[in-house]
């Protein structure tokens, strides 16, 4: 856990301890505290969301340089059809596909072709033996680490299968090697939506050995306005389209989905809004769907949090791009049986738990700060109001008990404290030392001649 990696990043100069951040984690992995925000490591997920409604731009995602493509001999972009949906007109694939290859790189592909494959062999994974239902997709990074840290129950029920990403880079690496190109001089860079996505590249989802075909991942709002003044000024364009329509829509909510036949599915955008669903899957409530997908973002890649243009916008470009599409996935059934058998398309190691560490590690002991915390939520208002700087009344009794935090942080504890405070001062005001008492006795028993 200490060398694990995460591309959201707080920038503590930019932070005014405003607390919006703390409602909009889905794993309360942020804290507010000395007017700070903090990341708390075992439970970020990188999924963005504290990136999107920071009014104050304090986190920020940490992905490579278009100057580090410049450490490999062949180097290889990798497009996402959410990159296609950021540029408006009558700009067309090609265009973009060349205009990115211009940067500097030998090679453009595009993620949606390894999509389509992967999402024909979507009904395979169903009726495979064994298979646990309903069947949850891999494709959502964030979502894969929400269920690490949230439903580690469900990740028996997750698709083995690898994201497009790794898959379209796997296939890249293979044709290039066979080429003669020595492995370490292949320089292969995903030009990502999210921070999730930079995450997964820098530290698999699987174990802490295995290694990303890709190399980096590059921020589309870094690269933005270089390839739009490319595309302005380009004066040949190449023929570089691989992708389809059916792949190309894989970047929209349910694009995954379409290729299940004969089955029941439901498709989810927006992390609240799949935490609710895998809670119902969690209490075998949706025992009648049989393939549930799931994406962080709102409107699916599109609505990512390193984009530049609106999700719905972006949404339609999608669908135009498909429509126009002229391109056709000429992979046969055969090779895409070929392909699922050689395991190409499947991980590469197992999706563990990522627990958060317990309270203690002494047994006793943990119990013991667990009857703590319940009775002080007992003292707590139980509003989950975010001022304390904890995202609930429950987290704050956590972090007492941890010792960072105490119980004076929650405002109406601390106004409580405040009014028996001024109580006992008023008390001690009115009170005459013994000495002042024995005199003025002394002058009233003058006073009346005794």
């Amino acid at each position: 856990m200490k060398n694990y990696f995460h591309s959201v990043v707080l920038n503590e100069s930019k932070c005014l301890g405003c607390t919006t951040c703390i409602k909009s984690c889905p794993t309360q992995a942020i804290r507010v505290r000395n007017g700070k925000a903090i990341i708390i490591n075992e439970r970020c997920i990188d999924c963005g969301e504290c990136i999107k409604v920071c009014p104050y731009h304090a986190k920020d995602a940490v992905p490579d340089s278009i100057e580090d493509i410049k450490k490999y001999l062949y180097k290889v972009a990798l497009v996402s059809p959410t990159f296609l949906s950021q540029f408006g007109g009558k700009v067309s694939v090609n265009a973009i596909l060349t205009a990115v290859k211009k940067m500097g790189f030998n090679d453009v592909r595009e993620v949606a072709y390894s999509a389509e494959i992967l999402g024909k062999v979507l009904d395979k994974e169903l009726n495979k033996d064994g298979a646990k239902l309903p069947l949850i997709s891999s494709a959502c990074p964030a979502i894969l680490r929400l269920i690490q840290v949230r439903f580690p129950e469900l990740l028996p029920n997750v698709v083995t299968l690898e994201s497009p990403m790794e898959v379209e880079a796997r296939f890249i690496r293979k044709e290039l090697k066979d080429k003669g190109l020595n492995n370490e001089d292949i320089g292969i860079f995903f030009i990502s939506p999210c921070p999730a996505k930079i995450t997964s590249v820098k530290k698999p989802i699987g174990s802490s050995d295995e290694k990303s075909a890709v190399n980096g991942a590059l921020a589309i709002k870094d690269i933005y306005m270089e390839v739009r003044k490319n595309i302005m000024s380009l004066k040949k364009i190449e023929n570089l389209q691989r992708s389809s329509k059916i792949g190309i829509n894989w970047a929209r909510t349910g694009g995954e989905s379409k290729f299940i036949t004969d089955a029941c599915y439901i498709n989810v955008d927006g992390i609240q809004s799949v935490i609710r669903v895998l809670e119902e899957i969690e209490r075998e409530k949706l025992r009648d769907i049989a393939f549930f997908e799931g994406l962080a973002c709102r409107g699916g890649c599109v609505g990512g949090a390193l984009v530049v243009e609106n999700n719905f916008i972006a949404k339609q470009r999608i669908h135009q791009a498909a429509t126009q599409s002229l391109s056709e996935n000429n992979i046969t059934e055969e090779e895409i049986d070929e392909f699922y058998n050689s395991g190409i398309l499947h991980q590469t190691s197992a999706i563990t738990p990522r627990l958060v560490p317990p309270l203690d590690d002494n047994i006793a002991i943990a119990i013991k700060k667990a009857e703590e915390i319940e009775e002080i939520v007992k003292r707590l208002p139980g509003l989950d109001c975010g001022s304390c700087g904890a995202p609930s009344c429950l987290a704050l009794a956590e972090d007492i008990v941890k010792g960072n935090a105490e119980e004076v942080d929650c405002i109406f504890l601390l106004r409580e404290e405040l009014k028996n405070l001024a109580k006992n001062l008023v008390d001690l005001s009115i009170k005459v030392p013994p000495v002042i008492l024995g005199k003025n006795r002394k002058k009233e028993d003058k006073d009346e001649g005794r």
